[in-house]
């Protein structure tokens, strides 16, 4: 399934995962929304460690998913905040956190568990929807959301495929 909205990768391990979230974090040449959803295991954490690499975030950075501190930040060539929304369950708590402001500033955002956010209410953006397909293997679906986000999806379609 290939178009300039949507197309599927498949990973055969952990490290085939953090591989395609370096690529992206490397091709990225803007401030970008990425939307992270699938079920505990399903490799969103190992995506997000890639794509620090691929933002120049030094080494020196151990990136975790922030289930409990809600939001780690990481300086790279674009900052990178990490958002965890495993164990927020009300809009209000979104507010609470401050997503909304974090959203319209100059970051790299990748949200875990994007699926609990309207997604009227979030800017263009790219969702990675990941499922587990096997004991290592992952089905990575990617789409645009929005005018910018189509434009980035069809660089990247001929670059990561």
């Amino acid at each position: 399934m290939a178009n300039l909205y949507k197309y599927q990768i498949t990973t055969h391990s952990v490290k085939e995962t953090k591989k395609l979230g370096e690529k992206v974090g490397a091709l990225l040449q803007a401030v970008t929304v990425l939307a992270l959803t699938g079920d505990l295991g399903s490799g969103k954490t190992s995506f997000v460690q890639g794509l620090a690499r691929g933002l120049e975030v030094p080494n020196d950075y151990y990136i975790t998913s922030p289930s409990y501190t809600l939001i780690n930040e990481y300086p790279g060539r674009y900052p990178l905040l990490h958002v965890d929304l495993y164990r927020l369950e009300d809009p209000i708590d979104f507010e609470d956190i401050g997503l909304y402001d974090i959203l319209d500033n100059n970051y790299v955002v990748a949200i875990e568990w994007a699926d609990k956010i309207r997604q009227e209410l979030l800017p263009d953006h790219v969702t990675i929807k990941f499922e587990i397909s096997g004991d290592e293997s992952r089905e990575i679906c990617i789409s645009a959301h929005g005018p910018k986000t189509v434009n980035l999806l069809s660089r990247w379609q001929r670059l990561l495929l």
